[in-house]
């Protein structure tokens, strides 16, 4: 008779290999050095936070990078790696059950499994969804025997996805008016449309971070993936080093179709039977009274709700995402938010005792600060995570723990078609109702440049380009002063605001 293992007891047990999960493990393991932590996740990898720069009072710059689970703990002789999913919890007697079977005892438990993306179909082999490394290879391999892909979402993914690709017709279908709809008006959109149009620069320098590939753990893979599992989210640059190239001898060859969706995805053979037509891709210039019908073959077709048909190799679901809460809430009472996260009180807590979450797996329940929001973003995982750490600690010595600052305004730092790109606050007027005003700076090709103003406050800004205006606009938006006075001239070119404000 096969015997029952031992149940394994630890003071803290965090879930999920991801930024948040291990930023919390980490912060835990150096305020409790004496205590047995364990981290379990589905993955071979952990995802590290690297470079690490405080930029500003808000903003951050890091680096993501992918390690051996014993990297973590050759760092934290108290910190136990386990790779296994997790099969249910039992939150009434403290206990979490994994897929090997083995039965784990916590004293408090930390939540960081993530998210993963929300496919547009289900079980298609021609729908591909990327969020883990895993699929981002698997994508770089199809892609290698690729002369067209559809890319179906307009959030951060499909942003980098159709800039890095090259050699390959993209088909890019969006539901909104503009591209980049989650980070950008309309405005910055069309900033930066050409770079779409244009050659790709040269990669001035490789990427110098070791990369940890999951190469030799194909069965593990295989089996994790068949399981439903999913690997923690990509780094901000998961598409470094990668080499994103199909097989036609273009550079960059994108069509965007705007305010329509996926109504419909046939197979070769369902396609054939259906005896609809597809159209051709559309050359450059091509009015619409020209465009011409397809003359080739594809593996699979997607008619859009505009009722345009498009065949091609493979279709990129990029979506969103939804949070990974499933092994946990089946027999626990957890509160869930609308989007599917576990609600948290603003001590990370969720509504059972003892069980914490951060990361993508959660929704914020609290009532946010008028200049933050909550967006599933790297900078928040670690946020969160780190946090989360903060406030177990607190828990068990019983002291209290004041909102962190990060939490006062939003802030996010990031890259798209090779700008560096700069959000603040309520950058997209979110919430601040029709009376607020937007000020614009804009030089084709080098900065764009935009302030949200509402009753003569600076209430957020999105900044293209090398501005070296985000530590400024960041104090105008933290203090709120009152620039009533300064009217348009707050960003005019000719005045210093950095020395003025200072």
């Amino acid at each position: 008779m096969a015997t029952v293992p031992e149940p394994v007891r630890a003071r803290f047990i965090i879930v999920g290999g991801g930024v948040a999960g291990v930023t919390c493990t980490e912060h835990l393991a150096g305020q409790f050095p004496e205590d047995d932590i364990l981290l379990i996740t589905a993955s071979p990898l952990i995802k590290a936070v690297m470079n690490f720069k405080q930029v500003s009072k808000t903003l951050e710059e890091f680096e993501v990078e992918e390690k051996p689970s014993h990297i973590l703990e050759e760092h934290y002789p108290n910190v136990k790696v386990i790779q296994s999913a997790v099969r249910r919890l039992d939150a009434a007697n403290h206990k979490l059950h994994t897929e090997e079977d083995t039965e784990y005892i916590y004293e408090k438990l930390c939540i960081c499994a993530g998210a993963r993306p929300k496919l547009i179909v289900q079980h298609n082999p021609f729908v591909l969804g990327i969020r883990d490394t895993d699929s981002a290879k698997e994508f770089q391999n199809r892609l290698a025997k690729a002369k067209r892909i559809t890319v179906i979402g307009n959030g951060g993914i499909a942003l980098e996805l159709v800039y890095e690709v090259e050699g390959c017709e993209v088909i890019w279908a969006i539901k909104d008016k503009a591209i980049g709809n989650t980070f950008f008006d309309a405005g910055a959109a069309e900033f930066l449309i050409p770079q779409l149009k244009a050659d790709k620069p040269e990669a001035l320098l490789p990427c110098k971070r070791t990369k940890y590939t999951t190469e030799g753990l194909d069965q593990e893979r295989k089996a994790l993936s068949e399981d439903g599992a999913h690997g923690s989210a990509l780094g901000p640059d998961w598409h470094e080093g990668m080499k994103l190239k199909g097989t036609k001898p273009i550079s960059h060859r994108i069509h965007v179709e705007y305010q329509c969706e996926v109504d419909k995805i046939y197979l070769q053979d369902e396609f054939t039977a259906s005896q609809k037509t597809s159209l051709a891709f559309p050359e450059n210039g091509s009015e619409e009274r020209k465009r011409k019908t397809d003359d080739e073959s594809w593996p699979v077709y997607v008619q859009l709700t505009n009722g345009k048909i498009y065949g091609s190799d493979l279709i990129v679901s990029a979506t969103g995402v939804i949070p990974n809460v499933e092994p946990f809430i089946s027999d626990n009472p957890f509160a869930v938010a609308e989007d599917g996260g576990l609600k948290v009180n603003e001590l990370m807590n969720t509504s059972i005792p003892d069980i914490f979450a951060a990361g993508d797996v959660c929704t914020v329940s609290w009532v946010p600060r008028p200049l933050w929001q909550q967006m599933r973003l790297w900078t928040q995982a670690r946020q969160m995570g780190y946090y989360a750490a903060k406030c177990i600690a607190a828990e068990m010595s019983g002291e209290p723990i004041e909102l962190d600052f990060c939490f006062e305004s939003f802030a996010h730092v990031t890259k798209f078609f090779n700008y560096k790109v700069v959000l603040l606050g309520k950058y997209n007027g979110q919430g601040l109702g029709p009376d607020h005003e937007l000020l614009l700076r804009c030089t084709s090709g080098q900065e764009y440049v935009k302030t949200v103003m509402h009753n003569g406050r600076m209430k957020g800004a999105v900044l293209i380009g090398e501005t070296d205006l985000e530590e400024t606009f960041e104090n105008l938006i933290l203090n709120q002063m009152d620039l009533t006075a300064y009217g348009e001239d707050l960003l005019n070119p000719n005045i210093d605001i950095e020395d003025y404000f200072d």
